[in-house]
């Protein structure tokens, strides 16, 4: 009886602790031709580029992506709104502002994510919608070798939970979004301006700021440093050449309305 018992723990050990490796070949059939569900949500649709100029794109790779994007949905439903894949086959997820900081973390500390450098943090401003801006962070899994984009949105007065404690980049890279959007990030170590000068009114990258700016930097010899100044523009400045042709059409001059001369030649 001993030997039985330990010859059947002996096999079922083994067969608990044996790992099975199956390659996913979804994609791919035998004949090599792609064979994919179209219909089916969660199959993306092959993409085929006759181009040779430009990278051909992995579909399995693509379909790989998409699916862990499907999974990061499932794991957090409450704050993710939307999985998709970019041009460039990136993975991009669509999440909800409160839920910044619970999506980057769990892309940072998962281990089939490991993103565990933020290359960049930008934004990007639409004064149209009720929510007129877009915050996207880029990161990089240095173990998989991919790259995932996190997009959510905000206003002027909804403030964001930064990401230093994840990413000690972006401390700048939040800085930076503050100085040229305004965008407030709460959590933040040092938000203050990065790239303006101080005692800067407004923010450059916004749609509503003029071109020209608000205010004019000059040296003053009497006083002996730089001044701040509202911009002005004087008269005598401006220039206008209405009689040039590429400017202005001098439709109204003398005898435009006259009729036209009649050729002799063709008279003749």
């Amino acid at each position: 009886m001993n030997r039985f018992f330990s010859s059947y723990s002996k096999r079922s050990i083994t067969s608990i602790l044996r790992r099975q490796f199956h390659a996913s070949n979804r994609l791919h059939s035998d004949d090599g031709k792609q064979s994919v569900q179209i219909g089916n949500p969660f199959c993306l649709k092959p993409v085929e580029c006759e181009n040779h100029t430009l990278r051909k794109h992995d579909n399995l790779r693509r379909q790989r992506l998409y699916e862990f994007g499907l999974y990061v949905a499932a794991c957090l439903p409450k704050y993710v709104q939307k999985v998709q894949m970019q041009f460039n086959d990136q993975l991009e997820i669509l999440i909800v502002p409160d839920g910044l900081f619970q999506v980057l973390s769990f892309l940072r500390n998962h281990q089939h994510a490991c993103c565990n450098q933020c290359s960049c943090v930008t934004a990007i401003d639409v004064p149209t919608r009720q929510f007129r801006f877009e915050v996207v962070y880029c990161l990089l899994s240095i173990r998989f070798g991919e790259r995932i984009r996190v997009k959510t949105y905000t206003d002027e007065l909804t403030p964001l939970h930064s990401a230093c404690e994840l990413w000690q980049s972006c401390n700048w890279f939040e800085r930076e979004v503050y100085d040229m959007f305004g965008i407030v990030f709460t959590h933040h170590p040092d938000l203050r301006r990065i790239l303006t000068d101080y005692g800067f009114v407004g923010h450059p990258l916004r749609k509503d700021f003029p071109l020209i700016g608000y205010t004019e930097v000059r040296y003053d010899d009497e006083l002996k440093k730089l001044v701040y100044e509202p911009v002005e523009y004087a008269q005598e400045m401006r220039r206008y050449q209405l009689e040039s042709p590429w400017n202005y059409m001098n439709n109204f001059h003398e005898g435009y309305n006259n009729p036209k001369p009649i050729d002799k030649k063709k008279k003749n």
